[in-house]
């Protein structure tokens, strides 16, 4: 547990560097909504690029790990999915934080997997965000908005982390050399994703209470923060993925939601608040529960 508390440490600090700077008003706020786009529409799709397009491992090598993926994710939305008769939420708040069971944190996952297993594990772990980005953001959307149809798949080809997926595996695929220039620039990029991206998760953290009844925030949190790590790891053992494998799945699993579940929900039904506290509550007590998955596992 220390261990794996003090391997993560790094990770957590920049989280709160992110926090403080925020709340002491280092700069403005135009300045971090700046970084969170500078981070998700390029320095993040430059390093899943490169993880893929240089990976040793193809979809087909990953294939129980995807497997993996799917059955938590799908395990977390139906777990999700039952807190509107058990907790009796508004449609509205119920559909914002739908999504906050099975989504993930992509920049606490790659950052930590980095320090996991390398750069092994980022590609790892960028195959299985690949195929999951698709899958979390369309049930998202059409809870959100069910009758939006062809605006979801819209969407989701837009979504710069799928397009920078989809590229990656297809150049893998062609076995073309990466050019000198071209994978310097984008280890570049790939090397400033990682801090960056904790910084401005951090930055994100907001608390406003009584948005969501503690039952709520109990209810999100453990689906995510314990019972779809636990699912992860139950299959990962049954389907005898190795120890890395098995150190991938469950950290995708463990951490925390996606911070873009806040401004996904602004944009789609405008019930922010409830959402923004989840992500605040789930990423504070993930300092916790992730050092605790990473040491069970081994």
């Amino acid at each position: 547990m220390i261990a794996s508390a003090l391997l993560l440490l790094p990770d957590f600090l920049l989280i709160a560097l992110g926090a403080a700077s925020r709340r002491i008003r280092v700069f403005d706020p135009p300045f971090w909504r700046g970084l969170e786009r500078f981070v998700y529409f390029v320095l993040f799709p430059a390093l899943l690029f490169r993880a893929l397009a240089t990976a040793t491992m193809s979809l087909g090598d990953a294939s129980r790990l995807v497997v993996v993926g799917l059955i938590f994710t799908g395990a977390g939305m139906v777990l999700s999915a039952l807190a509107k008769p058990l907790l009796d939420l508004p449609r509205p708040t119920f559909a914002a934080c739908f999504q906050c069971a099975f989504r993930f944190n992509t920049y606490i996952a790659l950052a930590a997997a980095s320090r996991l297993g390398g750069e092994a594990a980022v590609a790892a772990i960028s195959l299985m965000i690949g195929v999951l980005v698709p899958v979390v953001n369309v049930a998202a959307v059409a809870m959100l908005a069910p009758r939006r149809g062809a605006g979801v798949w819209l969407a989701i080809a837009r979504n710069p982390l799928v397009i920078a997926c989809v590229a990656g595996l297809a150049w893998q695929a062609t076995a073309i050399p990466m050019p000198g220039v071209v994978a310097k620039v984008l280890e570049l990029l790939a090397g400033a994703a990682l801090p960056l991206g904790l910084i401005a998760a951090g930055a994100g953290l907001e608390f406003v209470p009584g948005t969501l009844p503690l039952r709520a925030i109990v209810w999100w949190n453990a689906v995510k923060l314990a019972a779809v790590p636990a699912i992860a790891l139950t299959f990962a053992s049954l389907l005898g993925l190795s120890l890395a494998e098995r150190q991938v799945a469950v950290l995708l699993a463990a951490v925390p939601t996606a911070p873009s579940s806040y401004i996904l929900a602004m944009q789609m039904n405008g019930v922010g608040a409830p959402v923004a506290l989840l992500i605040s509550t789930g990423t504070l007590l993930a300092i916790v529960t992730l050092p605790l998955w990473l040491a069970v596992i081994g």
